[in-house]
């Protein structure tokens, strides 16, 4: 077990990212075409293709999912997804064409003190070629991919992800950008909210407070930090829950709405007006759930912990770079 979402087996993930920018794309293959579904929580999503992912439409497999920074721009990442899939010779059978089906998230990250002046065509299809061409069982957090240009209120921002095998067999792995308009640590403290869930020291082995801060009680965002940067709209934590169990469409939004609880775990406050919360829930279809009434009941249960320690990983992570607006965890706290 590496403690990412690849523990998995039939998963592969690639970071892509442009330190110019400040930016960059992460997607997640699927060795072979698998069950997927999402929801939203957020009020303010950027999406492709997610339609499609409805329990009720005909689409009953995907090739990849993409998550990725840009904000509108970032959806161009997919198309680079797509492109790398269909030279594979992947995609939904339509007639004599295979067109790859790709679904992609967005974060808003055009204010973090990257340039952002591109020209006549954004780099995001490119980042997306380069993420699928460079996607590995092993794959770097922090201020990588999709979480190279990741804030929250006060610190940076990054890619997290953790995996956990249930006592049954089942493993359950998240992937996640975290961007959010909250706070990932109670108050002024370095605890995070995620600390319940921690193993084995993953993001700093802090655990609660002895005593509870003082400013615990008082939400904060970025809006309390970069007024006259990036306002209130740039944000959004996007994510990715996967497990080896065998789900219907049905099943896997259900299990993406139970995973958003492990957003309300570790950010405060998530779902706001001003993020694009999003999860993917993916399935490999690999294993039978055990047949008892609580084994997905344990299942959701897991899959919101483990998105709350892949949240938390991914600020713990972040890494400075050049013309960083604010610090990170490590850096204010370390």
């Amino acid at each position: 077990m590496k403690n990412l979402i690849t523990d998995i087996d039939g998963l592969l993930v690639g970071n892509a990212t442009d330190d110019a920018v400040k930016s960059g794309t992460t997607t997640l293959i699927c060795e072979k075409p698998m069950v997927a579904s999402y929801a939203v929580l957020g009020g303010a999503p950027g999406t492709r293709d997610t339609d499609l992912l409805n329990p009720d439409q005909t689409v009953e497999a995907i090739d990849a999912l993409v998550l990725s920074g840009g904000s509108a721009f970032g959806l161009d990442a997919a198309g680079g997804v797509q492109g790398w899939l269909k030279q594979q010779g992947r995609g939904f059978a339509v007639g004599a064409v295979s067109v790859p089906i790709v679904p992609g998230a967005i974060l808003f990250d055009l204010a973090n003190g990257g340039n952002k002046d591109w020209g006549r065509k954004s780099p995001y299809w490119d980042l997306g070629w380069q993420a699928a061409e460079q996607a590995t069982d092993c794959f770097e957090l922090g201020s990588h991919g999709a979480g190279a240009g990741a804030l929250i209120a006060g610190l940076k921002g990054g890619l997290g992800s953790a995996s956990i095998r249930m006592e049954c067999g089942i493993t359950i792995g998240a992937l996640v950008a975290v961007n959010a308009l909250g706070q990932a640590t109670m108050g002024n403290s370095a605890h995070f909210w995620a600390a319940p869930f921690e193993r084995d020291g993953e993001f700093g082995g802090l655990g609660l407070p002895n005593s509870m801060p003082q400013d615990i009680a008082r939400p904060k965002s970025k809006m309390d930090h970069m007024q006259q940067t990036a306002g209130q709209n740039g944000n959004t934590t996007i994510g990715i829950i996967a497990t080896d169990a065998r789900l219907s469409k049905a099943a896997a939004r259900r299990l993406a709405i139970m995973a958003h609880d492990g957003f309300a775990r570790a950010l405060w406050p998530s779902h706001t007006p001003m993020d694009g919360d999003l999860v993917f829930a993916l399935s490999t279809g690999e294993k039978e759930l055990p047949p008892h009434d609580g084994a997905f009941i344990e299942l959701g249960a897991h899959a919101a912990a483990t998105m709350a320690r892949a949240i938390a990983r991914g600020v713990y992570e972040a890494s400075p770079r050049p013309h960083d607006i604010f610090p990170t965890w490590k850096e204010k706290f370390g």
